[in-house]
């Protein structure tokens, strides 16, 4: 891929800001963003050049991409604690576990004076 050039753009705040959120909303950064919203515009105006390169792919590859033979690791909700040893793990946070005394919001597990909730 060729160098990408660098760009000192002064905007207001407020434009800055906006840009931001809708760059949010499309899963893009803002630089992404304007570097997209730049590209319709000379499209549109019939000035986009012949030569230009695709906008680079960001984050994670999709998976017909992936190399041969590697495999991502897969979670299986167990920790490994020693050789052989694994232990269940809560894999929804917030739920308590099977058995597990619940958490009464001070921290400790113990029932609050006066009964509780």
């Amino acid at each position: 891929m060729s160098e990408r050039k660098q760009l000192l753009l002064r905007l207001d705040p407020a434009v800055h800001d906006a840009l931001g959120r809708w760059a949010a909303a499309e899963l893009r950064s803002t630089t992404a963003h304007i570097e997209y919203l730049l590209r319709q515009a000379l499209a549109r105006a019939g000035r986009l050049p012949d030569n230009i390169g695709r906008l680079p792919r960001r984050g994670r590859p999709p998976k017909s991409a992936a190399v041969p033979g590697e495999t991502e690791p897969i979670e299986t909700g167990l920790i490994e604690t020693g050789p052989g040893d694994a232990e269940p793990v809560d894999t929804q946070p917030g739920t308590p576990e099977a058995g597990a005394p619940e958490d009464n919001g001070t921290g400790t597990s113990e029932p609050e004076p006066g009964g509780g909730r």
